[in-house]
């Protein structure tokens, strides 16, 4: 598990950089959304990432698990990050957690926002890229 914990911190900005550009595209020229709409619509997926990362940090990452199996899992989703501060490859979730997430969000804010999802995990996306970046150059 310990391969799994790791990431260099450019794959995050690699995967999902491109997501935002191609959700952005759908939702102005395929669901032919305004600007001020796509805009609006960003500025939410800002908004819910900022709750829901203080929310998973607070109530998941901080959770102390009993089992020897939820124990090793919240090691290497978060876990290392305390015991390693300052290493660069353990201050991104790993793809193989957060592209699940992503698919999990997608879906969700498709139940709730139908055709204005697009721009609005974009804004999430945008906003967890940022937070990613900020984290990197702060070290």
């Amino acid at each position: 598990m310990e391969f799994f914990s790791r990431v260099h911190p450019v794959v995050p900005l690699a995967l999902y950089l491109p997501v935002v550009g191609y959700m952005l595209c759908v939702s102005l020229w395929q669901r032919h959304l305004s600007f001020v709409a796509v805009t609006a619509l960003f500025l939410l997926g800002v908004l819910l990432w900022t709750l829901t990362e203080y929310l998973i940090h607070r109530y998941i990452f901080h959770y102390e698990p009993k089992t020897r199996w939820g124990k090793q899992l919240h090691f290497v989703l978060h876990g290392v990050h305390h015991d390693y501060p300052n290493d660069a490859r353990r201050l991104v979730m790993p793809p193989v957690i957060s592209i699940p997430l992503a698919f999990l969000f997608f879906g969700l804010f498709f139940i709730i926002f139908g055709n204005l999802t697009p721009a609005v995990f974009a804004g999430l996306v945008s906003a967890m890229t940022c937070s990613i970046t900020r984290r990197i150059i702060s070290l």
